[in-house]
């Protein structure tokens, strides 16, 4: 398991407050109304016509080009309700509650609280083996120690990890009802409604429209879709990074464990500003669109106190996600 950097602590109680007044003086923490007025927009209006295509090609194999526009635009509504959740969007929790709530259960039936619980958790330890939810043990394992005593797919899931990512829209799903039927989710009854409205419409459409062979390879490739780019946008952020050992302040915990990727505005928008994952883990609620122009304010500051700072390639932070999977499972391919 990779470790904590060595790092600096002579005024560790004071450094991220020093970095918080500064992207608080160059305003990064202000409201961003326009460009979410857009983007929701664009979202809604492309899911909108996604399904409206998916009506007037009718019972037709093209229909199969509609899968992958709405694989897109579904990730997408992803994106949408992870900044809602973050409150990036709207200041107060009412709005962004409901507006988490369409986009992420009637939209693209995922549960909005059983999602915003798990990522809360994710974000107050990332990368820890015991507490961040995304590194605990599963199909895929995260640690040379998690991996102990797991079989094929631990051994060899560094190949399996594109494959198995087909998979992700419908775990989440599954993990969405789980959570439901199980009462760790708030406001239930509202919650369940809305996915059961997303499920019944969903089948519905398919199977009135399609034929029952175009229905099934339409699910498949539209939800396979979705799980690999939902999971491409997640998967550069901190797999491979350290692991805390539970003594780093809240600046180091956040940087040290999370990993930038560099691009251009189009890797902005096919990863909803995930990219800049330091600075979205320093400032949860700090608007997508300003997250470039808080980059070199972070970078920078990281410099002067001594952090390392890491960004790369998005490729290369793919790469170095795989290197850790296959490093995992070594033990087990030697047993």
């Amino acid at each position: 398991m990779t470790t904590m950097a060595e790092r600096p602590r002579t005024t560790a109680g004071s450094d991220f407050a020093e970095l918080a007044r500064r992207i608080n003086a160059a305003g990064l923490l202000d409201r961003r109304p326009g460009y979410y007025a857009v983007r929701l927009g664009l979202v809604a209006v492309a899911l909108a016509g996604g399904w409206t295509a998916f009506f007037l090609v009718g019972a037709s194999w093209w229909n199969l080009a509609v899968a992958v526009f709405l694989a897109v635009v579904f990730a997408q509504a992803a994106l949408v309700a992870h900044d809602l959740a973050h409150r990036q969007v709207f200041r107060t929790n009412t709005p962004s509650r409901r507006a988490g709530l369409i986009a992420g259960n009637l939209g693209i039936g995922m549960s909005y609280g059983y999602w915003m619980d798990k990522h809360t958790k994710h974000h107050a330890n990332p990368n820890h083996d015991d507490l961040d939810p995304d590194v605990g043990p599963g199909v895929l394992v995260w640690s040379r120690e998690a991996a102990r005593g797991k079989g094929f797919l631990a051994k060899y899931q560094a190949y399996l990890f594109f494959p198995l990512l087909t998979l992700l829209g419908l775990s989440l799903k599954r993990d969405s009802v789980r959570a439901l039927l199980d009462g760790t989710v708030k406001r239930r009854r509202a919650e369940a409604a809305l996915l059961a409205a997303h499920f019944i419409g969903y089948a519905a459409a398919l199977l009135l429209v399609l034929s029952p062979v175009q229905a099934l390879a339409f699910f498949v490739v539209h939800q396979a879709l979705f799980g690999v780019y939902l999971g491409l946008t997640f998967a550069p952020n901190h797999k491979g990074m350290p692991h805390p050992d539970g003594t780093e302040d809240f600046l180091r915990k956040q940087v040290l464990t999370s990993r930038n990727v560099r691009g251009g505005v189009l890797v902005d928008a096919a990863l909803g500003g995930l990219n800049y994952q330091i600075e979205h883990h320093l400032f949860p609620a700090m608007p997508t669109p300003n997250l470039r122009t808080a980059q070199p304010i972070v970078r920078r500051y990281c410099e002067e106190i001594g952090i390392p700072y890491e960004m790369t390639s998005l490729t290369d932070s793919y790469a170095q996600a795989l290197r850790h999977l296959h490093d995992v499972g070594a033990d087990l391919r030697r047993a």
